[in-house]
C-alpha cells in the first residue's frame, strides 16, 4: 500500500484554524503537460497555503514564518519531509501510469489528484480524517474510515479498490495517520502559529443598495477567521434569506454578505429589521439596524465622484488638445533657416 505513504507529509504541513482546525493536503500528478511540474504538493488551511513542494525543486518549502521556525527547531524534520516529498512524487508518477493502462490511454493530458487530511475540533475534540482520489477531474476512490475499505466512484476503480481493500495493514496505517498523527501535528503547530492562526479580527459592516429597487445588502469585510455567520432578523426572529459565500480578501481576511428584499417592507416596519454578524468565539455580535440614513448606494457614490471625474475628463481634454496643437505646430514649422526668413520677411 505504498501510495498511502503520501499522507506522511501531513505532519510537515500541519496547521490550525479556529474552533474546528482543518488541514487539507493536496497532491497533483500530471502526464502530458510540458510547462507544469509532473508533481505538485500543496498544504492548505481553509484558504491559507502553508507548505509546498514539486518535482522540479524536490524540496519541501514552508510558506509561513512560523513553519520556518518549527523546521529550525527540528532540523531533522526538514530533511525527512523532503525525502517524503520525493518518494510521493515517484509513487504518484507510477500510479498515473497504472491508471492510464486501466483507462486504455496512450496520450494526451491526464491528472491524478489526492486530497488527504483531518479536521479537529478543539472544543469537542472530535476528529475527522479523509483521503480521496480523483482522476481527470472526476471522483475515483474514497477511503471509508469506519469500514477501512475503499469506495469506487468509477468502474475502472473497482479493480484498484479490491487491491487496496486486501491490504488490511495499509488501511489501519492510513486511519492512524489521518485520525491520530495528523491531529497531533495540528496541536503542535498551534504553539508555533497561534499569533496568526488564532487571531481574531472584527469586520467593518456596511449596508449597501445599488438602487432603491434593489435589495439591501449587509456586507462585512476584514474579519478573521472565516468561522462566521450573518443574517437578517425581524423583531428578534431570524429570517432565512439567502447568504453569500465567505470569500477571501487579498490580505488574508474574509468577507461575506446577505441580502434583504425591502420592496414589500413598509416605512414603519424598517425599524423592526436588523443585520446580525457573528464571529466564532466572540461574545458580542455586530448589529446594524435597517436605516435608510446609513445605506450606501450607487447613486451617492456617483454623486461623490462627479466632480473628480469631471476634473479628470477636463484634464484629459486639455492634454489631448495640447498634444494636437503641438503636433499641428510641428507640422507647420519651417524646415530650414531660409524658409523661416521668407516667412518673417515675405516681401524681402
Amino acid at each position: 500500500m505504498k501510495t498511502m505513504e503520501l499522507v506522511f507529509l501531513l505532519i510537515f504541513f500541519s496547521v490550525t484554524h479556529s474552533v474546528r482546525h482543518s488541514l487539507t493536503y493536496l497532491l497533483t500528478a500530471s502526464s502530458g503537460l510540458q510547462t507544469f511540474p509532473e508533481f505538485v504538493a500543496v498544504s492548505m488551511i481553509d484558504e491559507v497555503q502553508v507548505g509546498y513542494c514539486d518535482s522540479n525543486s524536490k524540496r519541501a518549502e514552508p510558506k509561513q514564518d512560523w513553519v520556518e521556525k518549527l523546521v529550525k527547531d527540528y532540523p531533522l524534520h526538514s530533511e525527512w519531509h523532503t525525502d517524503s516529498c520525493v518518494s510521493n512524487y515517484l509513487i504518484l508518477k507510477a500510479n498515473i501510469a497504472e491508471l492510464k493502462q486501466h483507462f486504455n490511454q496512450t496520450g494526451g493530458v491526464h491528472i491524478l489528484q489526492v486530497m488527504a487530511g483531518c479536521e479537529w475540533d478543539d472544543e469537542t475534540k472530535e476528529v475527522i480524517g479523509f483521503v480521496q482520489f480523483g482522476y481527470d477531474g472526476e471522483d475515483f476512490l474514497v477511503f471509508d474510515l469506519k469500514t477501512l475499505t475503499w469506495i469506487a466512484s468509477q468502474p475502472q476503480a473497482v479493480i484498484i479498490k479490491h487491491k487496496k481493500d486486501s491490504d488490511k495493514a495499509g488501511s489501519i496505517f492510513i486511519k492512524n495517520v489521518v485520525t491520530n498523527i495528523c491531529p497531533q501535528g495540528l496541536k503542535m503547530s498551534l504553539d508555533y502559529g497561534k499569533s496568526s492562526l488564532l487571531r481574531t479580527e472584527l469586520p467593518s459592516v456596511f449596508l449597501l443598495q445599488k438602487t432603491p429597487s434593489f435589495p439591501v445588502s449587509c456586507f462585512a469585510t476584514g474579519f478573521y477567521p472565516d468561522r462566521a455567520d450573518m443574517f437578517w432578523r425581524k423583531d428578534g426572529e431570524e429570517l432565512h434569506e439567502e447568504r453569500g459565500e465567505i470569500l477571501p480578501n487579498h490580505d488574508g481576511s474574509f468577507q461575506m454578505s446577505v441580502d434583504l428584499n425591502v420592496s414589500s417592507v413598509t416605512p414603519d416596519d424598517w425599524k423592526k429589521y436588523e443585520c446580525v454578524f457573528h464571529l466564532s468565539r466572540v461574545k458580542d455580535d455586530i448589529i446594524n439596524k435597517l436605516d435608510k440614513a446609513v445605506i450606501r448606494s450607487n447613486w451617492e457614490i456617483l454623486t461623490d465622484m462627479t466632480i473628480p471625474i469631471i476634473a479628470v475628463v477636463a484634464l484629459a481634454v486639455i492634454l489631448i488638445a495640447a498634444a494636437g496643437f503641438m503636433f499641428y505646430k510641428k507640422k507647420k514649422a519651417p524646415d530650414n533657416i531660409s524658409e523661416l526668413s521668407e516667412q518673417l520677411n515675405p516681401e524681402a
